[in-house]
């Protein structure tokens, strides 16, 4: 992913209004941040623990969402798998769901997927963030490990924008 911009990301909001993507926290570290190994950018608020933010690409276009995180009581937090990157994680997944785009996400109707509470994906397809002993073995290659992965957020993406079921 080519490294974005704090402007470049705010612009790039499709379910939340201006006003609300000039207010939302973006790190202040983007130029830090390991672009080469991001196939999507995600990012959790330090101020507010249940928002997250995921900037993609899609077809050559860049999207960023808002996500929220719905309160899970302590008989929920256990084994799970991303939706997305098909990691498994003793309690480091997290059902985040995203406002849809458009009137449909202004009338309150919304998305949402099992992902990664860190976002951070793209680094445990490629091995530089470890899982330890939940991690399974795969045949697949790393190249086609991202494309599964990014299938799998293009569709949720495209939930919502679309508005599909």
């Amino acid at each position: 992913m080519k490294p974005l911009s704090d402007p470049e990301i705010r612009a790039a909001f499709v379910n939340c209004s201006k006003g609300e993507a000039k207010r939302l926290h973006i790190p202040r570290d983007l130029a830090e941040r390991p672009w080469e190994d991001l196939d999507y950018f995600g990012w959790r608020d330090p101020q507010a623990p249940d928002r997250a933010y995921l900037a993609t690409v899609v077809d050559g276009r860049t999207l960023a969402l808002t996500l929220r995180r719905p309160a899970t009581a302590a008989w929920q937090t256990r084994r799970g798998m991303c939706s997305i990157c098909l990691t498994p994680h003793s309690g480091g997944v997290a059902l985040m769901v995203a406002p849809r785009a458009g009137k449909a996400g202004k009338e309150g109707n919304s998305v949402g997927t099992y992902l990664c509470e860190d976002l951070a994906c793209p680094l445990y397809v490629r091995g530089k963030k470890d899982v330890g002993s939940d991690r399974m073995h795969e045949s697949l290659t790393v190249e086609e490990k991202v494309v599964r992965m990014m299938t799998n957020l293009d569709e949720f993406v495209g939930r919502v924008l679309t508005g599909a079921a």
